[in-house]
């Protein structure tokens, strides 16, 4: 792909992005203009600007902890951690995100944190069933995702879906007690506004999934721009496939919600376990 149509792909990505944005915030404030009027709208809308901007992220070595995942070096794995240096350079950032290695049989691979401190963690099924190409091609998509901020960008996203949530559940509540009065005649309501407390859970969580999906679709085209192999995307993508009917393509945000799903039937790392692309 030349460089014109990766540009342009990237500028439509991030129009489509903050359209989606702009839809969670807008369907947030159409919820809280319901159960409470404008001022509960703009309340909503600030608490999850807040908390986005002062919330501290979770340490992405405090995470690995959490998937039990080993941190691995030049010294037990050298070409992927090499391969890593590499892309991260590529793409500018300030320094190597931290490489860690899970015991499961999976073919996957995960990324947390942002720009400044990031960890990137691949299965031991992915480094099994990938050659270096295709291993490449993957470690691009997870460091194009950091160089992206990602990670912040879902962040977001799931706390405007999970306020939009607790408020369509408050606004339901609030309906059911004024049901005698509305049967009455005494208040009214659009049908409109109660199909919107009803549906604005699932409308919300099908904005943030297009959000994630349009993510992924940068972070794809991103990895073709590191490398400038986007066949070797292609391939290692359609190995994926053919070998676990595709890859967890949700996003980091939506794998830290179930801590431990990934490594449910694994055993714990030991200090002595070692991945196959240990340094000879």
């Amino acid at each position: 792909m030349d460089p014109l149509s990766i540009a342009r792909h990237r500028w439509v990505n991030a129009l489509q992005t903050a359209l989606l944005v702009l839809g969670l915030m807008a369907l947030l404030g159409a919820v809280g203009w319901l159960v409470g009027g404008p001022g509960y709208a703009l309340m909503a809308i600030a608490v999850v600007v807040v908390l986005y901007l002062f919330n501290p992220a979770m340490s992405p070595a405090l995470v690995m902890r959490l998937y039990r995942a080993q941190r691995l070096d030049a010294r037990t794995a050298r070409v992927p951690v090499q391969i890593l240096q590499e892309l991260s350079e590529r793409a500018g950032l300030p320094g190597s995100p931290a490489l860690y290695y899970v015991p499961s049989r999976l073919m996957n691979a995960f990324s947390v944190g942002d720009r400044r401190e990031a960890a990137v963690a691949v299965s031991d099924g992915l480094l099994r069933g990938l050659d270096t190409r295709g291993l490449v091609a993957v470690l691009a998509h997870e460091v194009s995702h950091i160089a992206h901020n990602d990670l912040r960008t879902m962040t977001f996203a799931d706390l405007a879906s999970r306020l939009t949530g607790l408020l369509s559940l408050v606004g339901q509540f609030l309906l059911l007690v004024n049901l005698p009065l509305l049967i009455l005649g005494e208040q009214t309501i659009s049908w409109f506004a109660i199909a919107l407390l009803i549906f604005a859970p699932t409308l919300s969580a099908l904005l943030q999934l297009a959000l994630s999906r349009s993510r992924e679709y940068q972070a794809d085209l991103g990895a073709a721009r590191l490398t400038g192999d986007p066949e070797g995307l292609a391939l290692a993508l359609a190995r994926l496939e053919r070998v676990q009917g595709g890859l967890d393509r949700t996003g980091a945000h939506a794998r830290l919600a179930h801590p431990g799903t990934l490594l449910a039937a694994h055993p714990p790392v030991h200090r002595g376990t070692h991945c196959p692309t240990d340094a000879a």
